[in-house]
């Protein structure tokens, strides 16, 4: 048995445990009445300070970039006070290609488990279309299944507790237009609402879900229960410097970040900028990722991360650092700790 063969046996066999110890009792009555549901700004307050289990369910499959969801981490997150996470999710690779595109139902159970994993925990958690790379080349040609994929999580989830959230696609981007993401947002809105009308869901902008592509974004008339998300990884060059799948980000290794006024004033215009667009919608804003990568050097990390939050906190933001326990983490599995000065950046010890 060859190296590369035992190395996937043995992350498969990972996978199957944790199926395997998942029994548990689907939460299809809400865990929290939805009568008891607030509006959206409270909605939005239940999100609070979040983490993104990234690298895990957004990957082609589970444990192929390195991280297997378990149950401890939901308690760990929890404890560690945070209120929320979000869970990034390639349900592409996991759903037929042709009509009627029907979801994988062992696929399904395990986002089932990962939902209830969080609810049990008592944590708000955002669900999303994550990495549907074909719909951002070709959007037309998958339009018709992207809708397909949407009604089938929202009528699996319908009667789930209000602080299930549905986040509609991650990072639009290339030849899924502004314009064009202004339809199929809409129109994905309108599905999920047949089964799930009272559900908030978080609506990210196109350009990949910066802010140079807020003012194209168009919400559907008479909806009073949607949260703006926008991501934010800028100075770009810092966030990302050696980041594998980034071309030419060794050139930028080294770069640090000291937070002098003229960097954090860039930052400020650009959440103002946003805070102002909501305001003008009358509607709560979710930073849905923010992160700086291992490569960048730590002090500037935290410094970094620490404004961010500062800034969320001013403007009553709700937030989803990118990530736990990966290539931004928070949280090192070699160790099972968490690296305290970037968790710190998130969660103030004297909060």
């Amino acid at each position: 048995m060859n190296y590369s063969f035992l190395k996937y046996f043995l992350l498969l066999l990972t996978i199957l445990i944790s199926y395997s110890c998942s029994n548990f009792e689907t939460p299809i009555e809400p865990i929290i009445p939805n009568e008891e549901q607030g509006n959206v700004f409270d909605q939005n307050k239940l999100l609070g300070k979040g983490i993104n289990l990234g690298n895990a369910l957004e990957a082609p499959n589970e444990g192929e970039w390195g991280v297997v969801l378990k149950e401890e981490f939901f308690s760990i997150i929890k404890n560690a006070g945070f209120n929320s996470v979000r869970i990034p999710i390639k349900w592409s690779a996991h759903a037929i290609t042709n009509e009627p595109y029907t979801i994988q139902s062992s696929f399904f159970e395990r986002v089932d488990w990962a939902i209830y994993q969080a609810l049990k925990n008592n944590l708000a958690v955002v669900i999303n279309i994550h990495h549907y790379d074909e719909i951002m080349q070709n959007p037309q040609a998958h339009k018709a299944r992207f809708l397909k994929i949407w009604e089938q999580i929202a009528l699996r989830y319908k009667d789930y507790s209000h602080k299930l959230f549905f986040e509609i696609l991650n990072e639009p981007h290339s030849n899924l237009t502004p314009s064009l993401w202004n339809v199929f947002m809409i129109e994905a809105i309108e599905k999920i609402r047949i089964s799930n009308p009272t559900r908030t869901i978080l609506v990210g902008t196109a350009n990949w879900g910066g802010v140079s592509s807020l003012s194209q974004l168009v919400f559907p008339p008479n909806e009073s229960n949607i949260i703006l998300s926008f991501h934010y990884y800028s100075p770009f060059q810092f966030t990302h410097q050696g980041a594998e799948w980034v071309s030419g980000s060794d050139a930028w290794l080294g770069l640090t970040w000291s937070g002098n006024q003229s960097e954090k004033n860039l930052i400020i215009n650009d959440f103002n900028a946003v805070a102002s667009w909501a305001a003008s919608k009358n509607i709560p804003v979710n930073l849905g990722e923010f992160g700086a990568y291992s490569k960048a050097d730590m002090n500037s990390r935290v410094w970094w991360t620490s404004f961010i939050v500062e800034l969320c906190n001013q403007y009553k933001f709700s937030f989803h650092y990118w990530e736990f326990c990966a290539g931004f983490g928070i949280y090192d599995l070699a160790t099972g700790k968490f690296r305290e000065s970037l968790y710190r950046a998130l969660i103030p010890q004297n909060l």
